[in-house]
């Protein structure tokens, strides 16, 4: 069955639309991602009473026997099954305010931030929702303050001591270190410069090693001398890191004093350690990418693309409780039941009409990436907003927001919707080339490229042109910075073998 999408809608002959809270809400929610849908909805089962968790599909279709859905096939429950469940009298008209528009002029009110669904107060009739695991009550771990101020209180016996030690703790920066002088230090605490440099040097040696250092240098010290690692040969290397930093093996060896055997290993040993002991103890762990769209190969060769179940919301309405509700109630709770209701049944359709959406767009962009699917990187296509919204006749602005924080898991990886939306690179013989193939292909290039011949941006630019690609130096070196591809002169320094 095909998806239930409103008729375009032209603002030249609609300037005097108002956007209201709940269609306002609505646009919100293609946008958001799974995480920020299941969020939203856990407020809304709070707020409304009546909402209740539970399954977008019938009862009678069990999950095994929910439809896949391919390229061509939609969903076989549409909208209009949601309304019969809920009631679809209280639905408001969507040829009156369809979300597939561009509102970036329309009149907008204002309002409640939550589009009008924040009175009332409920939550779920039962907890079998309740999907938090054990992970949820573990204890969640200390900061690096804690531990550093328990190993300081530790380490240190003297009062002073201790207080000196924890005011350089509130000193620290993200990365671990110090940027106030041993002298600032002193002069605030009013301590002697030399006890505040005993104390400092002590925690340098606390978990993690390297904290409470003034600069990278001394940062390096701390961690080769606490693994014996620390000999003048290395030494010296530290007092040189500019010289490090360039490449400049040759000078180093000089410096050094050591071939370049010993050199090699050398700047492994500096490579092992950590530049910021502190950056990544308090850091955030990042959250799992969770796919809205699952793909995967049909049995005749072709794709099957299914909305994935761990993110679709499922959301009713107790029609139950209403009906229960409804003949008791005072004039007054009629109009609160009323209004909850009609936000209900407008929430449960937008969700709706938000899968199908997702899935239409993803459906579409597919169909226009089938070679990348079948081939890799080098075969993506150039592609832009407005070939996916021509192609499923929604405005641009409806897909941007449907592409946002929405992701599609390949046999070849999960990716945001928006990775296979890229700009068109001329090519010589009048085929256009994605600008992210031809980003994929320098890398090739430069990774393949021989110790005693690193390709320069020139050559990079003739490789690319007789393979059809039309394409400019500046881009060729704007592409390589993207990459975080060093220059020809500097992957010379860096595949050198010094004598």
């Amino acid at each position: 069955m095909q998806m239930a999408i409103g008729p375009r809608l032209d603002l030249r002959q609609s300037q005097s639309l108002v956007m209201t809270p709940q269609l306002r809400q609505a646009i919100k929610l293609l946008q958001f991602s799974n995480q920020d849908v299941t969020a939203f909805i856990d407020e809304e089962l709070e707020r409304n009473p009546l909402l209740e968790r539970g399954d977008i599909f019938s009862d009678e279709a069990a999950p095994a026997e929910r439809p896949a859905l391919d390229q061509t096939a939609l969903p076989e429950r549409d909208a209009t099954d949601v309304a019969d469940r809920v009631g679809s009298e209280n639905l408001p008209s969507e040829a009156a305010a369809p979300l597939d528009a561009d509102f970036s002029n329309t009149y907008d009110p204002g309002g409640a931030a939550d589009g009008g669904l924040s009175r009332g107060s409920g939550a779920s009739s039962s907890f079998d929702g309740d999907d938090r695991g054990i992970d949820d009550y573990a204890e969640s771990r200390r900061s690096l303050r804690d531990h550093l101020g328990e190993q300081m209180r530790l380490t240190f016996r003297d009062p002073a001591d201790r207080l000196i030690g924890a005011y350089l703790i509130a000193l620290l920066d993200p990365s671990g270190r110090l940027s106030t002088t041993p002298e600032a230090l002193a002069y605030a605490m009013g301590a002697d410069l030399d006890r505040v440099e005993r104390v400092r040097h002590a925690m340098m040696r606390l978990d993690p090693v390297g904290m409470f250092a003034r600069d990278l240098r001394e940062c390096l010290i701390v961690q080769l001398a606490e693994k014996n690692r620390l000999d003048p040969a290395i030494q010296a290397m530290l007092d040189n890191l500019d010289l490090l930093a360039r490449h400049d093996l040759r000078r180093l060896m000089a410096v050094c004093e050591v071939d370049g055997e010993d050199l090699a290993e050398m700047i492994a040993e500096i490579r092992r350690l950590d530049p910021k002991p502190g950056a990544l103890w308090d850091a955030t762990p990042p959250l799992a990418v969770i796919p809205d769209v699952l793909l995967r190969v049909a049995p005749d060769g072709g794709w099957l693309l299914e909305l994935n179940p761990e993110t679709m919301p499922r959301v009713l309405v107790n029609q139950r409780f209403t009906a229960h509700l409804l003949p008791k109630a005072s004039r007054a709770d009629r109009a609160f039941l009323a209004e909850k209701l009609q936000t209900a049944n407008w929430l449960v359709k937008s969700l709706q009409q938000r899968a199908q959406t997702i899935l239409k767009v993803a459906t579409e962009i597919v169909a226009q990436q089938d070679a990348f699917f079948r081939h890799g990187v080098a075969h993506l296509r150039p592609l832009i907003l407005r070939d996916i919204a021509d192609a499923v006749e929604m405005h641009e602005s409806t897909v941007s927001r449907v592409t946002a924080n929405k992701y599609l898991a390949t046999p070849r990886g999960i990716f945001e919707l928006k990775y296979f939306f890229t700009t068109a690179i001329a090519g010589t013989s009048g085929e256009s080339h994605s600008a992210e193939a031809v980003r994929h292909r320098i890398r090739l290039l430069v990774g393949a490229e021989p110790i005693d011949e690193v390709l320069s941006d020139d050559a990079i630019v003739a490789v690319l042109r007789r393979e059809g690609v039309d394409i400019a130096r500046r881009t060729v070196a704007k592409y390589r910075d993207a990459l975080r591809i060093p220059s020809s002169v500097q992957r010379k320094r860096e595949k050198a073998v010094p004598a």
